[in-house]
């Protein structure tokens, strides 16, 4: 962790919706030693955050404030080079994120945003990934419900299975929220860009090392049944089932060969062919520049539900483990996934980076291995729970 910097913590993207709740909620919870500044492009919108920050603690009405736009590089570098960790909520990720991550692998900055998109997770691994081994920064996308839930509750439930042998975990996530304004802009954005993602993550698997003498594999990608649960299972294409077998790949306590697989979970069956074909429809629809060029003008990035619309939406994931003649269920869940709870995961990400002992790591690294236990434990102590029992 570089020494001399002149803050712990910034928060980049401040004024965004998901930005300003991060800050609100390290305005609260954050330890008092604690050194941070907001970044962002618009001074006047900076200023604005920093007042409605003061009601929560008025000390924060002299908050350093840090002007900085990712088309601007001497900018971005200027805001990592003087911090410890940097927090980016600047979305979509593939269109405003190099810049930052690149400053951040430079100046041996930790590094922390809450993407959800495949395509610039395998850009930055290409890009960045070995300069930031280099420089001893740690690198970690998707510290929000992408996917802190999925990560430490996989990582969770195979430390409650025996050691050494073959393990099997199915997951299973089910929510009920409104997403904002940014994520919907950053699927749209994904669903239009299939094609390059698919080359990116071609090369990157030709260029990644994988582990000698264990396998780890994703299960086929076909809906299921868990009769235990009750639960139809969607699978679920997205980034989460990625960072946990990256985990998997870079840990051995997940054992000689491992099998995960990862599905949106649903009571009834009808419901799952709505949303999948839903999800259909705006794929194809992505796929035409003026459609959607259409969709994206539909809603603003900074875009997001009421407080009372949070107050009432919740999430819960639940990991089936099978290894070495035992079987545990975990539960991981919470209130509303794609804010407080993801501004609360982004926030303590970046102050377990900043504070906790951790094991050693550099590079692109996902949070079970940068963080593992104890971010799991301060999640646990903000509130999110995670349960294991054996099923």
């Amino acid at each position: 962790m570089p020494t001399g910097r002149d803050y712990d913590v910034v928060v980049f993207g401040a004024t965004g919706f998901t930005g300003e709740l991060t800050a609100q909620y390290l305005a609260r919870n954050a330890p008092a030693r604690l050194r941070w500044a907001l970044a962002g492009r618009n001074r006047d919108k900076l200023e604005a955050v920093r007042l409605r920050l003061a009601a929560i603690d008025p000390v924060l009405a002299e908050m350093d404030l840090l002007i900085a736009d990712v088309n601007d590089e001497d900018s971005v570098r200027a805001v990592a080079e003087a911090t410890r960790v940097v927090v980016t909520t600047v979305g979509p990720y593939i269109t405003y994120g190099d810049a930052l991550v690149g400053a951040c692998a430079a100046a041996g900055t930790d590094y922390v945003d809450l993407t959800g998109e495949p395509e610039f997770v395998d850009q930055t691994w290409l890009r960045h990934h070995s300069r930031a081994v280099e420089s001893g920064a740690r690198l970690v996308h998707c510290c929000g419900f992408d996917s802190i839930p999925y990560d430490l509750g996989v990582h969770l439930t195979v430390q409650h299975l025996p050691e050494g042998a073959p393990i099997k975990v199915e997951g299973f996530v089910q929510a009920g929220g409104t997403f904002s304004g940014g994520t919907f802009h950053s699927a749209i954005t994904a669903f239009g860009r299939m094609r390059s993602a698919a080359r990116l993550a071609a090369r990157r698997r030709k260029e990644e090392s994988r582990p000698s003498g264990r396998k780890v594999r994703g299960v086929p990608m076909r809906p299921t049944r868990e009769d235990s649960l009750g639960l139809w299972g969607l699978p679920a294409p997205t980034v989460d089932p990625q960072v946990v077998l990256r985990s998997a790949r870079a840990l051995e306590r997940y054992g000689p060969e491992f099998t995960y697989g990862h599905y949106i979970g649903f009571k009834r069956l009808p419901a799952m062919v709505g949303l999948a074909g839903g999800v259909g429809a705006l794929f194809a629809m992505a796929q035409l520049p003026p459609v959607r060029d259409w969709l994206l003008g539909r809603v603003s990035p900074g875009d997001g539900p009421s407080a009372e619309k949070r107050e009432r939406s919740w999430f819960r994931a639940r990991f089936i483990g099978v290894g070495g003649g035992k079987r545990v269920l975990t539960e991981v869940s919470g209130g509303d996934p794609g804010y407080e709870e993801t501004a609360k995961m982004l926030a303590e990400s970046a102050l377990c980076l900043a504070f906790d002992s951790l094991p050693a790591s550099s590079g692109q690294v996902t949070t079970a291995v940068a963080m593992g236990d104890a971010l799991t434990e301060r999640l646990i102590k903000a509130g999110i729970r995670f349960d294991v029992t054996e099923a």
